[in-house]
């Protein structure tokens, strides 16, 4: 897990791609491609998030077979699993990941005392302002520090009817991103697992 952030040097430039056109170039593309080709379109304004879940050892593999040393941003809520974090530490030892490991600036302790428990709290208000301190604060701050275009996430469309709405290629807060695996079945997420002698996240 890296400790020293190198950032880089300047802010990449964010293209002007024609989304529809993109789509339907790369809609049915193997997800090796995809990456390959937001590494080519992007550059240094590539980026991967990751949340160390169930799937996270496929697109973490399938990512860094391309891009080796692709910046992967993991936000910790500080309430995450102890499994979670021992799955995340063997997982960047085993595939040489440049993890970048990103916190809000509140800690779990001093937000409890503000505000209580938020994520027990029977109340939409209180849920959001979790996801905003814990999450999306964390998540843009990453982004912006590293000149993000452009990010890779690791969404398929079975998870929720929102994703199957979703295109391989979409843009989010002014920056694009990119869905390898958005296709994938829950049979292809195992099989590829398997192939490749990849780990499980234990509480799954």
């Amino acid at each position: 897990m890296s400790d020293t952030v190198l950032l880089p040097s300047k802010s990449p430039t964010r293209p002007i791609l024609d989304l529809d056109t993109i789509n339907h170039q790369w809609g049915d593309a193997d997800a090796t491609r995809l990456v390959q080709w937001g590494d080519e379109t992007f550059g240094e304004g590539l980026v991967m998030s990751t949340s160390f879940g169930i799937q996270s050892a496929v697109m973490l593999h399938l990512v860094t077979q391309v891009v080796p040393n692709i910046p992967i941003i993991w936000v910790d809520t500080g309430y995450l699993p102890v499994e979670t974090y021992r799955f995340a530490e063997d997982l960047t030892v085993q595939l040489g990941l440049n993890l970048q490991v990103y916190q809000s600036p509140l800690s779990p302790a001093r937000m409890e005392a503000l505000y209580g428990r938020l994520w027990e709290q029977q109340d939409v208000a209180a849920l959001n302002r979790y996801d905003q301190i814990r999450k999306v604060e964390p998540m843009q701050r990453a982004l912006q520090e590293w000149g993000a275009t452009a990010w890779l996430t690791g969404l398929r469309a079975d998870q929720t009817d929102h994703r199957r709405s979703l295109d391989r290629v979409g843009i989010q807060d002014g920056r694009y991103k990119l869905m390898p695996i958005l296709k994938w079945t829950a049979k292809q997420v195992y099989q590829y697992l398997v192939a490749h002698d990849l780990p499980y996240h234990p509480l799954f």
